[in-house]
């Protein structure tokens, strides 16, 4: 998240000057070189060794990659059960609810390991291990490769790093560039393939605040679910199978009943996916005018089409609700974003970051000019170009890439029509292709509304038709825009009356049997080909030379920051691999005269309660707990503590992190970020940035008292206090 600077007074830690402790999120490698002493400092009774080593278990091997590192997990059991996010789970609960079975209304609990349910596709990535590879990539590369043949060598290299890797094991290896591509690491994984659902309170409770309280404190959020790794009976991954076994991990997360205090020690482990702490003046200032309103104003469309289907008819509730908040989630963010960026004046604290670089640069000798004297009128040239494009690039992402699902699913068929184009084609080929497309629209159809869609493509494909300049738009949008009279909804009634890809009968039906002449006369097929074709023949080209020139500079400019303050410690933006984040629980100023409190309580909930309102429903059973006071074990101080907020630097991917004390066992579930700092993928707010958990004791109060859901109770480790 942020960091706070006051111009000429603090400097960030992604400032040419240096960093506080407190932001950072740190390879788990070089803990021992960079951070030990710090953590040690404030509070950490562990070593370096205990949270990262490949000989022996350590905290790492509790904590888990779901995905491909959307969120994070962490097992709290001998049997491999992991505790994330609510919002991590909630795809999969959508996926398992249907009208008859509601469990994102009413919540899922499995009372044994039978009653689990299973979820193709989703995976759960153990790090084994971390090596620095920097010297083996670097060698093989040259200054004077263009960037083109630097990415064509960099795959070559990785193949052959990660093969050789894994060879004869069941592992699987990642090389990733670190510092902008100036340094290189192996990760290495073990993936397990069968993940099943476990337990996740209803929505009331695992969404309680919605849209409003999102990325706001305070908070009143039940934010976890539950979820269990399988194995095959020999220990190592498998496919669902039913017989397959509880996975018996290396180490799993000890829970504290003990709480927290006031600047205790708090850690957390997990995926952060990106953030983009060394962006220029130049890249802050587009962000702001360009790209955070426009993702906004996008969605904020999108979600009105959903909101509207989903009001008017409960299937259609269930079959949106995990989409509607996945949009919602970060057409907020990027508001807050914005308004961070421009409340800590980020651009102004970046040119006076560049000014010091190109004094510095300036004060050189010739060497040090020759590679650096350019770089920032680079950056400055870079932008200049980019913004011309920016605005298409984030409506083709936004409103037709990730529009309506009409066009996604025609958008799929691209390569089938490629291959039945070529004279002579194999029918394998064409069968094969056919399988796997039935197979991912399977999905999409599951939850899928016509009507809904059909107002999507309309609404958007209007709102790109007009905002998008028309020299970079498909001819044929303005043929569509010529025949039906500016007027897409009719445009998009003729689409949906003709199109077989709103319709999975017809849609199967062809791909039984597929043929080029059917595929390239349906108007859905007709309307993302014209644009896709646009895209890839003048547009394509012209993004990867942006994002290439960028990768260039932005390698440059980090190399001579570091260059430039040997002494400092500088961490590398996130990247979907594994970070440790240190810091303390804190309270904070969140503006003139309001002061926030640390923790919230079961009170704040009965206070925001609003039965007329479905973001701030109680279920009866929570309020009849809280009636009685019935709250078992689970009290601090006769009250339920619901979540807590630490200054522990997290982003999108660390959801679901555990948040560790001092001797790393679970006080909490880390769920997201404060909005007084919403610019901290960008700059890390001192001051003002807070990391949102929800309390491990309430967590561990709804399984028990509400669910019933004693059975998982006693698989867990629960530990009273701190023990020295």
């Amino acid at each position: 998240m942020k960091k706070r600077l006051l111009i000429l007074v603090l400097v960030s830690m992604v400032s040419l000057t240096g960093f506080a402790y407190d932001e950072g999120m740190w390879l788990p490698l070089l803990l021992k070189k960079y951070n030990e002493a710090d953590m040690q400092a404030k509070g950490f009774r562990l070593t370096a060794e205990d949270i990262y080593d490949i000989n022996h278990s350590s905290l790492k091997d509790a904590v888990v990659r779901l995905g491909g590192g959307f969120c994070t997990a962490e097992v709290v059991s001998e049997d491999g059960l992991l505790l994330t996010n609510h919002h991590c789970g909630f795809g999969v609960v959508q996926q398992h609810s249907t009208v008859e079975h509601d469990y994102v209304t009413n919540g899922f609990w499995a009372y044994t390991k039978e009653q689990e349910l299973d979820n193709e596709g989703l995976t759960a990535s153990f790090l084994v291990r971390i090596e620095d590879v920097t010297d083996q990539v670097l060698k093989q590369l040259d200054d004077t490769m263009s960037e083109t043949s630097r990415s064509a060598k960099l795959k070559t290299i990785f193949d052959k790093i990660q093969k050789d890797a894994t060879k004869d094991t069941d592992y699987t290896g990642e090389v990733k560039n670190m510092f902008n591509g100036n340094e290189y690491y192996l990760f290495v994984y073990h993936t397990f393939k069968d993940v099943r659902l476990v337990g996740a309170p209803p929505s009331s409770i695992g969404k309680f605040g919605g849209d409003t309280d999102n990325w706001m404190w305070p908070r009143h959020t039940g934010d976890f679910s539950m979820l269990r790794i399988y194995c095959g009976k020999d220990g190592k991954p498998a496919t669902y199978a039913k017989d397959n076994v509880p996975y018996h991990p290396k180490k799993h997360l000890n829970i504290s009943m003990g709480g927290y205090q006031p600047k205790d020690y708090a850690m957390t482990m997990g995926y952060p996916a990106r953030t983009d702490r060394y962006l220029t003046s130049y890249g802050v200032s587009m962000a702001i005018d360009q790209t955070a309103p426009t993702i906004v104003k996008i969605r904020t469309k999108k979600l009105a089409i959903i909101k509207e289907g989903m009001d008017g008819d409960k299937a259609v509730h269930i079959k949106y609700v995990a989409k509607y908040a996945s949009t919602s989630n970060y057409w907020k963010y990027y508001i807050g974003q914005r308004k961070g960026l421009l409340r800590l004046k980020v651009e102004d604290q970046k040119q006076a970051e560049e000014k010091e670089f190109a004094a510095w640069v300036n004060s050189g000798d010739a060497k040090r000019k020759e590679k650096y004297g350019k770089v920032l009128g680079d950056f400055e040239s870079l932008y200049k170009d980019w913004r011309t494009y920016n605005l298409g690039r984030q409506y083709l992402n936004e409103a037709i890439f990730q529009g309506a699902e009409i066009l996604s699913l025609a958008m799929q068929c691209q390569g089938l029509a490629d291959s039945l184009a070529v004279k002579g084609h194999k029918e394998d080929n064409i069968k094969e292709q056919a399988t796997k497309l039935r197979k991912s629209a399977a999905g999409i159809y599951k939850n899928y509304d016509v009507m809904t869609d059909k107002k999507l493509l309309a609404g958007l494909l209007k709102m790109y038709r007009d905002d998008v300049p028309k020299d970079q738009q498909a001819d044929y949008l303005g043929e569509i825009e010529s025949k039906y009279k500016g007027d897409y909804k009719k445009f998009a009634e003729e689409v949906f009356a003709k199109s077989m890809f709103c319709d999975s009968v017809k849609y199967f039906k062809f791909l039984s049997s597929p043929d080029a002449k059917t595929l390239n006369n349906d108007p859905a097929f007709k309307t993302i080909s014209a644009i896709y074709k646009n895209y890839t023949a003048k547009y394509r080209p012209i993004f990867t030379s942006l994002d290439q020139r960028l990768e260039k500079d932005n390698r440059l400019l980090l190399a001579g920051l570091r260059e430039m303050k040997p002494t400092k410690k500088f961490y590398p933006n996130a990247n979907s691999t594994m970070r440790v984040s240190y810091g303390s629980v804190l309270d904070y100023n969140g503006a003139d005269a309001i002061h926030y409190n640390y923790y919230t309580t079961l009170d704040g909930i009965m206070e925001k309660a609003d039965s007329t309102n479905e973001e701030f429903i109680v279920p009866a059973k929570l309020k009849a707990l809280y009636d009685k006071k019935d709250y078992g074990r689970y009290a601090d101080n006769g009250k339920i503590r619901t979540c807590f907020i630490t200054n522990n630097d997290i982003t999108g991917g660390n959801s679901g992190s555990p948040v560790m004390n001092a001797k790393g066992d679970l006080i909490g579930i880390a769920f997201d970020g404060n909005w007084e700092a919403m610019s901290g993928d960008i700059a890390f707010d001192t001051e003002l940035k807070r990391c949102i958990n929800v309390d491990i004791r309430y967590v561990l109060f709804i399984i028990d008292k509400y669910a019933g859901a004693t059975n998982l109770i006693k698989e867990m480790t629960l530990v009273d206090e701190i023990k020295n």
